[in-house]
């Protein structure tokens, strides 16, 4: 039998994606700490390159091409992600206290946040600006301001505050492609004014004469105004406030200021600098606390008067690297030495760059060239990954968890079929009948209704595990039209020091009661014990009433099938083991996986369903033909308008497939010339096996219509009409008829490509 991993001994956390963090992430992919378990916990699971965001608002670059991907990152270390929010440390008790979430163990931590623009104390700032970081925001409210200022009729107003290199680079972008998409939809650019606010008495006040006066003519050059000796004393709506009391009207104000500390970390009682910044030694180690390391510009070494600037933050990552490893080894840690002089290439929006080093200035389309390829060369690196780390690969490892971990459907209907249970008159459902769940009579007005999920950890936070593999179970409840009581648990947890395992159990119940609870269904108890890897079920027992009981039986001809939720989990979770999966992707999947059923049960109920069943483990195709063989009858089935998540399609396309695929794939026996199909990743995704997928019902079809419309209204916004049910003949092998009237293949929306993946939960 295949060895046990070892147990974990030591908790290294990293928390924020900056660009040290994610440069040591990459070197410990290459040479893992033996009993280490790494978890990264970051907000943005693309952190963006801040040498290139620039090239992404002027448009040189697209969404990818600018942020790192953590998850493929994280796969390729063995490390966990955590997408959350951190908001303090609970020094004494070594936890990263996190929102909406169980606090997160250490035994070293490294923290690596960046920055926020300053300024949020002058009035309306907060309100109104459109700060630069977070980056995700920005993004998001960069696009929205584009939108207006180009719907603008007349002259628009577009201001910068700030007078450093990155305000400079954001104007000059800002300028190029403001300018582009007037000029595409129709209008004249020079209607487009910007102007550039600074406090100080000049552009670039620490850069070089000869750099400020390069900078100076393209500003000019380009028709951007410059404000010096400005500094902003309020914001509202219309514009801002400078010193003196002069107003300036703006439809949009970007804020670049000065690198302010997240105001949370003066409550962590570590040691700050007078501006609030993590105090560390010159080895990237906290002052005040041994074990905690800080990097990026959310470190103040001591000693330095660092810029916050990337630059130095790249150089801190293999020295953030080294000292993680040494600290947990009990040796001397390595010294970080910032170097002496910086090389300064500011882009100009256009193909253009200017640079300076040693006090010599230059420019020109050579000097972008230059940065581009410096700029592509560092974001390869976490493009080519190293392979993943010891213990993360081979045919074993990659077996699937979740639906994807099930038994195939055939091998389960041969070995039930042998099973002659004890026979009960009370038993309405049970062993022989193909339903989502057991239906009990014990007299009444309602049914009882019994069900039991089990499977294999396929992420890697407890805490959200847990809410799916709740969530998941619930879904047979609703699938039946029903409401859940109580719920057993059956975790098993791999083997490690007490408090290690305790932690992980901890997440996993309080993850898993969040979504009980939201149900009212009352965790009644359960069993833990050791097994090789996280795992976690539920025996869920509810109530349904007689006149509201859903079943796979009792579909009629001409009822439309309606699905609740897209496809796609098992694909992605497949890629996501083997770090082929985008995070945005995986995180979009987890979010679709811990969104509830009962809803959806309930409008589907009041819209008259006749049938219903929920997409599980043996995929839509498998789950669809139990309805068909049941009821009696054929169905046609569009592609065209099965929703799938995010990356699904691609995902599919390139041969990522969840392991249970190959068993479900035999459904391909009932569909009419499924040979025609079998290159269209539309149709490999009828046998991807689901986690906590949604629910598939046949609707009367004048209630069609308003049943959609209830379900978007309600929040399943990619819920669709996916077929419709036909006359059968009962004897025919063919239940399910494909119906290519298809629209071209699935995309992410350009927004979301361009924003990443919002929180979930």
């Amino acid at each position: 039998m295949p060895m046990a991993p070892a147990p974990v001994q030591k908790d290294v956390v990293l928390v924020g994606a900056g660009h040290a963090h994610v440069i040591a992430l990459r070197m410990l992919a290459m040479d893992p700490i033996p009993g280490a378990r790494i978890t990264l916990i970051t907000r943005q699971v693309h952190t963006p390159y801040s040498g290139m965001l620039p090239g992404l608002i002027a448009g040189h670059y697209d969404f990818d091409q600018v942020h790192v991907d953590t998850g493929p990152l994280c796969r390729s270390a063995g490390a966990r992600l955590y997408e959350a929010e951190a908001i303090g440390l609970d020094l004494a008790r070594r936890q990263v206290l996190c929102r909406g979430r169980p606090p997160v163990p250490y035994d070293v931590l490294s923290m690596d946040i960046g920055s926020t623009p300053g300024g949020a104390q002058i009035p309306g700032v907060s309100a109104h600006a459109i700060a630069v970081k977070p980056i995700d925001r920005f993004l998001e409210q960069f696009e929205a301001a584009r939108r207006r200022i180009v719907a603008v009729g007349g002259r628009a107003e577009v201001g910068v505050i700030g007078g450093g290199p990155a305000s400079v680079e954001l104007v000059l972008s800002l300028a190029t492609r403001l300018g582009t998409e007037i000029r595409t939809a129709g209008g004249d650019p020079a209607r487009l004014a910007l102007t550039l606010v600074t406090a100080a008495d000049g552009v670039l006040p620490q850069m070089p004469a000869g750099m400020r006066d390069r900078i100076g003519r393209i500003l000019a050059g380009r028709g951007i105004s410059v404000r010096a000796n400005a500094r902003v004393t309020a914001m509202n709506p219309s514009g801002v406030t400078i010193a003196g009391g002069e107003r300036l009207a703006m439809h949009a104000v970007f804020w670049t200021t000065e690198a302010a500390a997240a105001p949370w970390l003066a409550s962590t009682g570590l040691a700050c600098d007078p501006a609030g910044f993590i105090a560390v030694d010159a080895q990237l180690q906290s002052r005040s606390h041994p074990g905690v390391l800080a990097a990026g510009d959310c470190a103040a070494m001591y000693g330095h008067d660092l810029p916050k600037s990337g630059v130095y933050a790249v150089r801190q990552g293999p020295v953030l690297a080294r000292n993680l490893r040494r600290l947990l080894e009990g040796r001397p840690l390595a010294t970080y030495r910032p170097q002496r002089t910086a090389l300064y290439l500011v882009s100009t929006g256009e193909r253009h760059a200017v640079g300076t080093r040693n006090g010599i200035s230059f420019e020109g389309a050579w000097v972008w060239s230059w940065k581009d390829r410096i700029d592509r060369r560092f974001m390869d690196q976490f493009i080519t990954l190293p392979a993943m780390a010891a213990g993360h690969s081979g045919d074993d490892a990659m077996r699937c968890g979740g639906c994807g971990a099930k038994v195939g459907a055939d091998v389960l209907s041969r070995t039930l079929s042998q099973i002659a249970p004890a026979q009960r008159a009370e038993v309405v459902t049970g062993l022989g009948a193909a339903e989502d769940a057991a239906l009990v009579d014990s007299g009444g007005p309602m049914l009882a209704v019994h069900t039991v999920d089990h499977f294999r950890a396929f992420v890697d936070d407890p805490y959200v595990f847990g809410r799916i593999a709740a969530n998941h179970a619930l879904g047979d409840i609703y699938a039946m039209g029903g409401e859940p009581e109580t719920a057993l648990a059956i975790a098993a947890l791999p083997h490690g020091p007490a408090a290690k395992v305790g932690a992980d159990l901890t997440a996993l119940l309080t993850g898993a009661n969040e979504i009980l609870k939201d149900a009212g269904c009352a965790l009644v108890g359960g069993h833990t014990g050791e097994g090789p890897e996280l795992a976690l079920g539920f025996a869920i027992n509810g109530r349904v009433a007689r006149d509201r009981v859903l079943r796979k039986q009792g579909l009629v001809p001409g009822d439309v099938l309606i699905l609740t939720k897209p496809i796609g989990t098992g694909t992605l979770l497949a890629a996501d083991m083997r770090a082929k999966a985008k995070a945005r992707w995986v995180m979009d999947a987890i979010a679709s996986m811990m969104r509830s059923s009962r809803r959806a049960s309930e409008i589907l109920i009041a819209h008259g369903a006749h049938a219903a069943t929920d997409v599980t483990g043996f995929g839509l195709a498998g789950h669809l033909l139990e309805m068909m063989r049941a009821s009696k009858v054929r169905a046609s089935l569009d592609l065209g308008s099965i929703p799938l998540l995010d990356g699904a399609w691609e995902s599919a396309a390139a041969g990522h497939l969840s392991s249970l695929h190959g068993e479900n794939v035999k459904a391909a026996s009932a569909i009419e010339d499924a040979g025609t199909h079998s290159k269209d990743p539309r149709y490999l995704l009828l046998f991807d096996p689901q986690t906590a997928g949604g629910l598939l019902a046949g609707v009367p079809m004048d209630q069609a219509a308003a049943c959609l419309a209830a379900l978007h209204a309600a929040g399943e916004t990619r819920a669709a009409i996916i077929g419709n049910v036909e006359s059968g003949i009962t004897s025919a092998p063919v239940l399910i008829r494909i119906v290519r009237n298809l629209e071209p293949a699935p995309r992410e929306p350009a927004l979301r490509r361009l924003q990443g993946h919002r929180e979930i939960g």
